[in-house]
């Protein structure tokens, strides 16, 4: 059976809490993301380098934070969305299948926030399958602006006829995402106890993953692994099976 399994994470740049109690949770996301055996895992508030955070935590890992939590065999792309004073972070995407190309659109609506989309082509089973990373904004409109433009992008960017996936942190539980997503064929399962924020006490779903060209089977926030303990949100799964015959 070919079936794809994905998940979403906002991992919170790798540290917990703040100030002086602050924590590094790096690592043991790393542990936490290899066990999901996804074939592609979509990350939000992802380091690339932040030299401040290097010189407090001993343990501060040299390489990309993507590079970093990307299991054995997985492939790391990542592409920045704000640089700050002693950094940059954005989205990234790790799979075990081949990834084609890849590809980056800034969505900053406003100079207060830095947003951005990356869209990258998988090689999956022989066929390709287009996948979004995004993390929108926290202004009601100018989320609603950068689902216009998300919407705009895919009918520029990516075929009709093409498998599509959409993931990562919307900022939104309102009916305003699925709605906006359903123009263009995307459509996400919904269930109970699917709230992954605040992580220590679930309330909101704000975490999402869209799909067209094949067919959704389930959807979860996994269990186990502290995962409260490791960011301000809970990681989603979920798992489709594709249309077509392996190669």
């Amino acid at each position: 059976m070919n079936i794809l399994r994905v998940a979403t994470y906002n991992i919170h740049k790798g540290v917990q809490g703040i100030g002086p109690v602050r924590r590094l949770e790096i690592h043991n996301q790393a542990q936490a993301i290899a066990q999901l055996d996804a074939d592609i895992v979509c990350l939000q508030e992802v380091r690339k380098v932040h030299r401040g955070e290097a010189e407090y935590f001993p343990h501060w890992p040299q390489q990309p934070q993507a590079d970093f939590l990307a299991p054995q065999g997985y492939t790391a792309i990542y592409r920045t969305n704000a640089h700050t004073r002693h950094g940059e972070h954005g989205n990234a995407m790790l799979s075990r299948w081949p990834v084609l190309t890849h590809q980056h659109e800034d969505m900053s609506d406003h100079r207060f926030e830095q947003r951005g989309l990356l869209h990258s082509e998988v090689l999956v089973h022989g066929r390709t399958v287009h996948v979004v990373v995004l993390h929108l904004g926290l202004i009601k409109s100018s989320r609603a602006r950068q689902l216009a433009q998300l919407l705009r992008f895919i009918q520029r960017e990516i075929p009709p006829e093409a498998a599509l996936l959409v993931a990562g942190d919307f900022n939104d539980w309102s009916a305003l995402v699925p709605s906006k997503l359903d123009t263009v064929g995307l459509v996400s399962l919904r269930g109970r106890n699917l709230a992954t924020f605040p992580s220590r006490l679930p309330l909101v779903q704000l975490d999402h993953i869209f799909a067209r060209g094949m067919e959704p089977l389930g959807l979860e926030v996994p269990s186990g692994h502290n995962w409260s303990r490791m960011s301000d949100h809970l990681p989603l799964i979920a798992e489709f099976r594709l249309s077509w015959s392996a190669a």
